[in-house]
Order: C-alpha cells, then structure tokens, then sequence
C-alpha cells in the first residue's frame, strides 16, 4: 500500500544546525541532569538505626466459645406451573385442482385478489390457467394475442380525432383501459404474490405444456415484466394514419415498438404508468 506522506513524520537530518542546535543540546543536557540526580540520589547509602527492643504482654489464656444451637431451616421448593399458550389455529390449506378442471378455483382467486373490484363480468371462463400462461408467453415476446387473453377486451370501440386534416388518437379512448389498470394497480402486492405461489403448479403444469426446456415460468413472467416497463409513456398528442380499416402511427418510432408496448401507448400516460408501477412492486415481491 502507497504511504501517504501526510501521515508520515517529517525525516530529520543527523546534523543540527541553526537554533534548532541549541534546543536539542539544552533539552539533552536536562534528560541527563534529570538521569544523573535520579542515579545518584537512588545509589546513597541508607542511615543505620539502633533496634529499640519490644516488650509483648502476657498471653491471656483462650476461653472455649460457646455456639448456639443452628436451627434446621427446611426451605420448600417452589412450584412453578407450567405457562400454558393459546393453540395457533391451524392452517387449512385447500388442495389445488387438476388443471383440466382449475377454471372455478383460479377464478374465484382472481376475484378474491381484485378486493371488492367487479371483475366478474370481464373474466372468460375458459381454461383460465392455461390462458394466463399463453397470454404471459406472448407478452414476453411482443406479442399481444387476443384470442390467448383470459380476460375479455373493453366493450367501448377505438376511437380518434380529426384536426387540421389530420388524425390523432383520442384520448378518450384511453378511458377504456382504466377498470384493467385500477384491477392490476389496486390488488393487494402480498396477496398477489401468495396467490400466484398458490397457483404456480398448475401455471408450471400449462407452460411445460409449452416445450419450453431451458427456462421456467416464472423465468417468462420476468422477460414480460421487462418488455412492460420499457413501453414508453407519450403524453403528446398521437398522430396516426389510416391503412385500410387499420391505424398506425405516423411516429415510426413508436410504429416499430413491440405490439405489447403499442397497446400500452394506446392506453394512456396515466395507465401505463399505473400497471409499470404494479409491475415494480411484483418484481420486488417476487425477488424476496
């Protein structure tokens, strides 16, 4: 390790010079004279006194010492009683279905973490489980595939903007995504995680389905998670143009995102930012 030269004292030369000579050679001169007292005055030969001699007095004959009798004191134990603890209730955990017939168990899961949100209307209960896990595979690669959704799609229709001769989406629009939003921001982060825990064989169950060899489900869910949170969040106005029955957006930026992070845009600044940040809090659950 490099010395530091501040914490080094300052090297002195062997020969004194200037006034720095007469300090060390009166301050030597002082250390010896100090010595040579303590050395002389520690070698002087003591006095010698007379012994005076010392009468002691007669012995005075020892009396026996009567003792009282020691009362036998029998000190009975204490008995301590056993502190007795209220039984923890015991935990019934409820047997996970077979897959083929999981759809009335995951459902009511699903409403259960939605606290108090109604999301039964907008669930389709059809292979709830195995939905879930397409739809999550999908999503990890881009993609968002309708007919893979296990929850179904927002009654009200697209709609957009004419201004100056140009259209731009409307942002009213973004208001048909808000139930799906507040339904992914408002559940519970714990209970979210214990449910997902709770239903993870049968989620492993429907992507070893998949013939995925080399990584597991929760390893997808992540390359979702991540595909979610790098959808850019556009409070601008949104231009598109017109092909055919279809929109695109006239940014080719955003025209060349992922179609799972072009949905996101579709829905608005404020949701997106809404299921990023459930996204987040998942994420830490999950890694603790």
């Amino acid at each position: 390790m490099q010395v530091n030269q501040e914490d080094r004292a300052t090297p002195q030369s062997n020969k004194a010079s200037g006034s720095n000579a007469g300090v060390i050679g009166i301050t030597v001169a002082v250390l010896l004279a100090a010595a040579g007292y303590f050395y002389f005055t520690s070698e002087k030969e003591p006095e010698v006194i007379e012994p005076i001699p010392v009468q002691l007095p007669e012995p005075v004959p020892e009396q026996p010492i009567e003792q009282e009798p020691i009362e036998e004191v029998i000190v009975e134990p204490e008995v301590i009683e056993p502190e007795v603890l209220p039984a923890e209730p015991e935990v019934v955990v409820e047997p996970l279905p077979a897959l083929t017939e999981s759809d009335d168990f995951v459902e009511q899961k699903t409403i259960d973490m939605a606290d108090g949100m109604k999301i039964e209307s907008i669930i389709l209960k059809k292979d709830i489980a195995r939905q879930f896990v397409v739809f999550v595979d999908n999503m990890a690669q881009g993609e968002v595939i309708r007919k893979a959704s296990p929850l179904k799609g927002p009654k009200d229709s697209f709609s957009v903007s004419e201004i100056t001769n140009k259209t731009y989406l409307n942002p009213d629009s973004y208001h048909r995504y808000d139930l799906y939003a507040d339904m992914i921001s408002g559940m519970n982060d714990e209970q979210l995680v214990s449910t997902f825990e709770e239903l993870s064989p049968l989620f492993n169950q429907a992507f070893d389905e998949l013939g995925y060899g080399d990584m597991t489900f929760e390893d997808r869910m992540q390359d979702a998670f991540k595909m979610i949170l790098a959808a850019p969040i556009i409070e601008d106005p949104i231009e598109l143009s017109s092909i055919s029955v279809n929109y695109q957006f006239v940014d080719t930026k955003l025209e060349a995102l992922p179609n799972v992070q072009k949905f996101m845009v579709r829905m608005g600044p404020e949701n997106t930012r809404k299921i990023k940040a459930a996204v987040r809090k998942l994420q830490q659950e999950l890694a603790k």
